[in-house]
C-alpha cells in the first residue's frame, strides 16, 4: 500500500458509505487493483460485510452468464436457485432458474434479470451489509456484464450494497460504456516506487536497484519480481555486470516481461503440479470468495504447496482456498501449457461440468482429437441453445468443432453448412464462405451452404438481387428434387433467403417466379414460407387472413432462433401490426449486435425505427436511424446503408426538411435503380411525393406518386403502393384531378384495404372521406376513420385527416364548426415536429378565426456533450474510430455511439458534413 493514501481512502469511504453505490478500479496490469480489491474486502470484512468475490475468466468470456453465476451463487440458499426461498418472488426465481439452467428456454431480458437481481441484493442487505467485488471484470462475458453495468447504475436504491469492480484500461470491455463510477489506479511515483523495492529488497546493490526501478517504470507488481529475476540471472553469470536487455527492450509490454519471469518459475515446478495449476486456471479458480460459500463446480486445486511456496499461489487466511498471486499467473500457466496438457485439464474439467451443457461444450471441444459423435451432438445442442441466448458467434465456433469431430461426412457436411449459415447471419461473411466451401464435397454441385453464403455476401454488400434470385432458385430445385424430408432446415433456410431476395427486387416477374417455387414444393412449403410470400410480396392481393398467424407467432418469439423473430416482424410491419413485437426487439438487439446475429441486429433496429416513425416518435426514430447507418456502413452492408438511408429520407420528408430528403433520395435512387432494387426505388419515390407534399409542390408529388401506382390501381407487388394511398389523393385533389383522386379512394375500398391492417383502413376511410362529393357521406367517413379502434396509433395520419376534415368543415360550414378539429391536427403536428403540415393548420385556424398565442422561443439545439464535441472534432480531422478511441481511451464501440448520438444535434447524417456543422455551431455558441 506504499504511495496508496488517496486510494485507500476513497475505498474506505467506499466501504463506510451507508447508501448503495458502484465503483471502478482501472489501471495498467500489475498496477495493483487486486491488491486494492484485499484491502477493502478486509476492510469491508471488519466492519461486519458479506463479501462475494468472482473473478473473470478469459476462457469462459463466451460463455453467457459464467460471471453472473459466480457472484450470485454464493447469495443463494443451498437447495439450489429454484428454491430460492421467501426473499424471492416468483419472477426473481424464474429469472434465475433460467440464467442458471435449472429450466430450458431462453434467459430474461437485462432488465427482468437486473431487478432479480437487485431483489436478492436489498433481501440479502437487510441482512448483513453486503460487498460484491469483481476482479478482472474485462474477462466478465458480455451478458453479465450488462447486467452488472443495470444493478451497478441502480445501487443508490439499494441501501447496504456495494459493488467493486476492478479493469484492465489496456483491453476494451463492456464495462467501458456502463457508466459506473471510475477511479483510475496508475503507477506509483518515482519516489514511492524506490521506497516500495527498499522495503522489499533491501539487499539490492546500486546498479541492480537502477535497473529495477527503470524497467518497472512504477508497477508494484514488477517492482516486487524483478529483483529476484534478475539477481538470479546474475548468480549464473557471474560476469554480466549490464543485464539491461535482460527482459527485453522497452517496447516490449511490462505484463509479457513479467509473464516470463513467471514462466521460469512454472517451469522449475513438478508435472502433476503444474497439471492442478493449469486445471485450475482454465476453470477460473483465481477468485478469493471471502466469506461466503463458493460454487460447488469450481475446480479446486489440490497438493500444490510447491507453488504456494514459490509465490504463485496464495491462500486465503479466513477460508483456506487457494488463488492465483495474479492474473498474470494464470496466463503464465494456459501460454506455458503444451497443447496435450492442455487437452489433459479440458477433459478433466469436462468431467467436473458434465451437468453444464455449455461449459461441458466448451472443454469436450477443447480436450477431443478423434472425431466422437457424442462429443459432436453436444456441441451441436450447446449451438442451438446460444444461437436463441444471443451467442450465435460462439456457436459458430462449437458447429466448427463438432462438424470437425463428425463420425460421417454426411453430419460433417450439414454441421459445416449450419455453421456457414450462422456465420452468415453473425456478420462473419467471409468466414461463412469458407465454411461453405469446405462443407462442399469435390466433384459435386454446389452445396446448398455455399449458395446461402455467397448469395447473403452479394445481397448485403453489393445489392445483386438478379444474379441471386436466378442462383437460389435454382439451389431450391435441387434441393426440392432429391427428396429431402420435411421441415429440412437448409430446404426452409433457403426459401427464406429466396423470399428476401424477392421483397428487395420488388419486381413483379421476381415474386411470380419466387411463388412458382413455393407452389412446387407442396408439402415441404411451411407455413412461415407461404406468410412470408403473401406479405412481404404484395400485402393487398396476399395478405388478408395472416394478422392472426404473425399475432400466434408473435406469443413465443423467446423460443425462435433471431433471424426468425426479425423475419415475422417484418411480416407483421407489411400488416401494420409491428408494435407489439417491438419491446421484444428493443430487449434484445444490442444482445445480438454484439454477439449474436449482426444481420439479424441491424434488421431488428430496421423495424424498431419503422415502428417509431410509425407511432410518432420521430426524433427517436433518427437516433435510430443513424445508429443503424453508422453500423452498417462499419461493416461494409451497403444494402442496409442505403435502405437505413432511404428510412431516414422518409423521416425528413415528413418533417419537412424537403432539401435533406432529397440529397439522401437522389443517393439512394443512384445506387439502387441499376441494381434494380425495387424495393429501395419505390421508397425513393414515396420520399420524392412526400417532400414534394410539404413543400406545396403537389405537381411534383403527383407524378412521383403516379411512379409507383396508376390512380384506380394498386400496382402488383408494389409494396409502396397501398402506403402512397394518402399523398396520390392529395396530390390530385391539388392539381384538379378530383375524378383520378376518387377512383384511388375507391379502389382502396373495393381492393379491401380496410380489412388487411388497421393503418389502411384509417387512410382508406380518409381517402374516401376527401374525396367524396356528398358532405353527408364526408361527415360519416371523416367520423369513421377518426374513431377507428388504432387511429391514435398512427398520429401522422390521422392528423392529416383531421386537417383535411377541419378544412372542408371551415369552407362548408364556417369557422366555429372547424376550429376544434384544426386545433386537435395542429397540436399533433407540433409535436411531431411535421413543420409543413403544422404551418397550414395554423393557417386555416386563423383563417377560421383563431387569434394565435404569441409564440414560445424556440429552445436552442441541443448541446454536444464535451465528449461528443471532442469525438466529432476528431472525426472531422479525418481520424477512424480506432485512432479516435486511441486518443481518448475508449472503445471503438463508444466512439460511434457518440457520433451517432452527435449527428441529429448537428443536423446531419455523414462525416464529411462534420467540419461544417462545428463550424456553425462554434459560430452560434459565440453569438452574443
Amino acid at each position: 500500500m506504499v504511495g496508496r493514501n488517496g486510494e485507500q481512502t476513497r475505498l474506505a469511504d467506499f466501504v463506510r458509505a451507508p447508501d448503495g453505490q458502484a465503483l471502478v478500479l482501472r489501471g495498467e496490469a500489475g498496477v495493483g487493483k487486486s491488491t486494492l480489491l484485499d484491502l477493502t474486502a478486509r476492510l469491508a470484512a471488519e466492519d461486519g460485510h458479506l463479501v462475494v468475490r468472482a473473478t473473470g475468466v478469459e476462457a469462459e468470456t463466451g460463455l453467457p452468464y459464467a460471471g453472473l453465476h459466480q457472484l450470485l451463487y454464493p447469495l443463494l440458499p443451498d437447495d439450489g436457485p429454484g428454491q430460492s426461498g421467501r426473499q424471492l418472488n416468483a419472477a426473481a426465481r424464474a429469472a434465475f432458474d433460467a440464467v442458471f439452467g435449472e429450466m430450458t428456454g431462453p434467459p430474461p431480458p437485462v432488465m427482468t434479470l437486473g431487478i432479480a437481481v437487485l431483489n436478492l441484493l436489498s433481501w440479502t442487505a437487510s441482512q448483513r451489509p453486503l460487498l460484491l467485488v469483481l476482479d478482472d471484470g474485462q474477462w466478465l462475458d458480455d451478458a453479465s456484464a450488462d447486467v452488472c453495468g443495470f444493478v451497478g447504475r441502480r445501487l443508490a436504491g439499494s441501501p447496504g450494497v456495494k459493488l467493486l469492480v476492478a479493469v484492465r484500461d489496456d483491453i476494451a470491455s463492456r464495462f467501458d460504456t456502463t457508466a459506473l463510477p471510475e477511479a483510475a489506479v496508475g503507477t506509483l511515483a518515482e519516489a514511492d516506487a524506490a521506497r516500495l523495492l527498499d522495503r522489499n529488497h533491501p539487499e539490492l546493490d546500486r546498479q541492480v536497484r537502477g535497473l529495477v526501478l527503470d524497467q518497472a517504470r512504477g508497477n508494484p507488481l514488477a517492482l516486487l519480481e524483478l529483483p529476484a529475476h534478475i539477481t538470479a540471472h546474475l548468480a549464473s553469470r557471474p560476469g554480466d555486470r549490464a543485464p539491461q536487455d535482460l527482459l527485453g527492450p522497452h517496447g516490449v509490454p511490462l505484463p509479457r516481461r513479467i509473464q516470463a519471469i513467471y514462466a521460469a518459475r512454472l517451469a522449475r515446478l513438478d508435472d502433476s503440479v503444474r497439471a492442478e495449476l493449469l486445471a485450475g486456471a482454465l476453470d477460473g479458480a483465481t477468485a478469493r470468495p471471502g466469506d461466503g460459500p463458493a460454487p460447488t463446480t469450481r475446480y479446486r486445486m489440490r497438493d500444490v504447496d510447491e507453488a504456494v511456496a514459490c509465490g504463485l499461489l496464495v491462500v486465503e487466511p479466513t477460508t483456506g482456498d487457494l488463488a492465483f498471486r495474479h492474473p498474470l499467473v494464470r496466463s503464465s500457466i494456459v501460454q506455458l501449457a503444451t497443447t496435450d496438457q492442455r487437452r489433459a485439464a479440458h477433459r478433466v474439467l469436462a468431467q467436473v461440468h458434465r451437468e453444464h451443457p455449455e461449459r461441458l461444450a466448451t472443454h469436450l471441444a477443447a480436450a477431443t482429437v478423434d472425431p466422437d459423435e457424442r462429443v459432436a451432438a453436444v456441441l451441436e445442442a450447446a449451438a442451438r441453445s446460444a444461437t436463441r441466448r444471443g451467442g450465435a458467434r460462439i456457436a459458430v465456433d462449437w458447429l466448427t468443432r463438432a462438424a470437425e469431430l463428425s463420425e460421417n461426412r454426411a453430419d460433417r457436411a450439414r454441421r459445416l453448412g449450419d455453421a456457414a449459415y450462422v456465420a452468415g447471419q453473425a456478420d462473419r461473411l467471409g468466414q461463412a464462405r469458407s465454411l461453405a466451401a469446405a462443407a462442399t464435397a469435390p466433384g459435386s454441385d454446389e452445396n446448398p451452404a455455399a449458395v446461402l453464403a455467397n448469395a447473403y455476401l452479394a445481397l448485403y454488400q453489393n445489392g445483386d438481387v438478379r444474379a441471386t434470385h436466378r442462383q437460389v432458385v435454382s439451389a431450391v430445385e435441387r434441393l426440392r428434387d432429391s427428396g429431402p424430408a420435411p421441415g429440412d432446415p437448409v430446404l426452409d433456410r433457403l426459401v427464406s433467403l429466396l423470399l428476401a431476395v424477392s421483397q428487395y427486387a420488388g419486381s413483379r416477374t421476381a415474386w411470380q417466379r419466387t411463388h412458382e417455387v413455393l407452389t412446387s414444393l407442396g408439402d415441404l412449403g411451411t407455413e412461415r414460407a407461404w406468410l412470408y410470400g403473401s406479405t412481404w410480396s404484395d400485402v393487398v392481393r396476399h395478405g388478408a387472413g395472416w394478422s392472426e398467424p404473425v399475432e400466434r407467432a408473435a406469443a413465443g418469439l423467446e423460443a425462435q432462433d433471431p433471424w426468425d423473430v426479425t423475419r415475422l416482424a417484418v411480416s407483421a410491419y407489411h400488416l401494420d401490426v409491428l408494435s407489439p413485437l417491438r419491446p421484444y426487439l428493443e430487449r434484445v438487439v444490442d444482445r445480438e449486435l454484439d454477439t449474436g446475429a449482426m444481420s439479424s441486429g441491424i434488421v431488428m433496429l430496421h423495424l424498431i425505427m419503422l415502428d417509431q416513425m410509425a407511432i410518432g416518435q420521430w426524433e427517436a426514430a433518427e437516433r435510430t436511424g443513424h445508429r443503424t447507418l453508422a453500423l452498417a456502413t462499419e461493416r461494409g452492408h451497403a444494402l442496409f446503408a442505403h435502405q437505413t438511408r432511404a428510412y431516414l429520407a422518409q423521416l425528413a420528408a415528413v418533417r419537412g426538411r424537403a432539401e435533406e430528403a432529397r440529397d439522401l433520395q437522389a443517393t439512394v435512387d443512384a445506387w439502387a435503380r441499376p441494381r434494380g432494387l425495387g424495393f429501395l426505388t419505390q421508397i425513393a419515390d414515396a420520399v420524392g411525393a412526400t417532400a414534394a407534399l410539404s413543400a406545396g409542390d403537389y405537381e411534383t408529388a403527383f407524378l412521383y406518386a403516379i411512379g409507383i401506382t396508376a390512380p384506380g390501381a394498386f400496382r402488383p407487388y408494389a409494396y409502396q403502393a397501398s402506403r402512397t394511398l394518402l399523398d396520390l389523393v392529395e396530390a390530385a385533389l391539388h392539381t384538379g384531378r378530383a375524378e383520378q383522386a376518387r377512383a384511388h379512394a375507391l379502389a382502396a375500398r373495393d381492393t379491401g384495404l380496410p380489412d388487411l391492417s388497421p393503418r389502411l383502413a384509417l387512410v382508406t376511410y380518409g381517402a374516401l372521406a376527401l374525396t367524396a362529393d356528398d358532405e353527408d357521406e364526408a361527415a360519416d367517413l371523416f367520423a369513421r376513420a377518426q374513431s377507428h379502434p388504432a387511429a391514435d396509433r398512427f398520429p401522422f395520419e390521422l392528423a392529416r385527416i383531421r386537417l383535411a376534415h377541419g378544412i372542408r368543415l371551415r369552407r362548408v360550414r364556417g369557422g366555429a364548426a372547424a376550429r376544434a378539429v384544426l386545433t386537435r391536427a395542429a397540436e399533433t403536428l407540433d409535436r411531431l415536429g411535421a413543420t409543413a403540415w403544422a404551418e397550414r393548420a395554423h393557417a386555416e385556424l386563423r383563417a377560421a378565426g383563431v387569434t394565435p398565442h404569441p409564440q414560445a422561443p424556440a429552445p436552442a439545439a441541443d448541446p454536444l456533450t464535451w465528449q461528443e464535441r471532442r469525438v466529432a472534432e476528431l472525426a472531422a480531422g479525418g481520424l477512424t474510430n480506432k485512432e479516435i478511441g486511441e486518443q481518448m481511451r475508449l472503445s471503438p464501440r463508444t466512439v460511434s455511439a457518440h457520433l451517432y448520438r452527435a449527428f441529429p444535434k448537428l443536423g446531419i447524417t455523414t462525416r464529411a458534413a462534420l467540419r461544417d456543422a462545428l463550424t456553425r455551431l462554434g459560430r452560434h455558441s459565440a453569438a452574443p
